[in-house]
């Protein structure tokens, strides 16, 4: 029997959002292992530009060189992830010539490069037209049934599949799946969505629209204290949150191994935050934090 997998894999948000960010941070990732957990590794970051018609999940408002983001995952040889899970995508879109461009640039990467897809034909699209890439079901997809979610990990077209959070803790199905299975599960970590949302594909189709281009009315969420907006103090109460101790006490031992962190839209000092709680030392976040806050390159707010 294979032995439970020792190193969580996170994967991170804002690839084209938060490249300042990462270009400071990341650095201190290689150059001093000292600050962070040795049981946890960054192996992707995932995101797409800013107008990106093939984009669902959150509008894109990433702004950085393409190609700077490109040579900085190569640098730092971290798994580059494309969002590309608007649900609504009709034929003609494939032809879209930025989304088309932008795969063809990353074609050129040293590093394996993700695409996480809601569209079955968007996927057979990037399938024969970039087949190097590999492929991640989004969890926009609202995978609450855990049947669903089963059927979806036995698709090779995956090499990961994001559940809705809401089964983060079904730990007695969790438990029944096979390694295969568990090695291509992906956990949503820090969700501040309510638990008993019954809105969440109404809300990203509304976001799929916006990416092509309707003018559509922004989604308004009903849910209690949605007004408030994130707050990670509150995401952390949500029956679904997985934090540092979940995945070393419970989701490693039970070979799980990749988490994804999200965050795209909320802004440099609240990833930062993320990248604090998840990655570094208690005793040296406050390093991290100084030497990410006083670079005069960073605009955090």
């Amino acid at each position: 029997m294979k032995n439970p997998p020792v190193t969580a894999h996170y994967h991170l948000p804002g690839l084209f959002e938060f490249y300042e960010l990462y270009k400071i941070f990341l650095p201190l990732y290689r150059e001093h292992p000292e600050y962070f957990y040795d049981w946890c590794d960054i192996a992707s970051i995932y995101g797409s530009p800013e107008d990106c018609l093939w984009g669902g999940g959150r509008t894109g408002f990433g702004t950085a060189d393409a190609k700077d983001v490109l040579d900085l995952m190569n640098e730092f040889k971290i798994s580059p992830r494309f969002t590309f899970s608007n649900s609504l995508l009709r034929p003609e879109h494939l032809l879209d010539k930025k989304c088309n461009r932008l795969c063809k640039l990353f074609e050129k990467s040293k590093v394996p490069v993700g695409v996480i897809v809601h569209s079955d034909l968007l996927l057979e699209y990037l399938k024969n037209q970039f087949p190097q890439f590999y492929f991640v079901s989004s969890t926009t997809k609202v995978l609450t049934d855990f049947c669903d979610f089963e059927r979806e990990l036995n698709r090779a077209d995956f090499s990961y599949v994001v559940p809705d959070f809401r089964l983060n803790k079904s730990f007695e199905k969790l438990a029944g799946l096979s390694q295969n299975q568990k090695d291509k599960t992906e956990f949503l970590c820090n969700e501040c969505c309510n638990f008993s949302c019954t809105e969440r594909k109404t809300c990203y189709q509304n976001v799929s629209r916006k990416n092509l281009g309707e003018e559509v009315l922004s989604h308004q969420c009903t849910a209690p204290d949605s007004q408030k907006g994130y707050r990670f103090s509150s995401a952390m109460k949500n029956p679904g949150f997985i934090g540092i101790d979940d995945i070393q006490k419970i989701y490693l031992p039970m070979g799980f191994s990749n988490f994804k962190i999200e965050g795209r839209g909320l802004g440099s000092a609240m990833v930062l935050e993320f990248l604090l709680y998840y990655l570094v030392k208690p005793e040296c976040q406050i390093v991290v934090r100084e030497e990410v806050y006083l670079d005069g390159m960073l605009d955090l707010f």
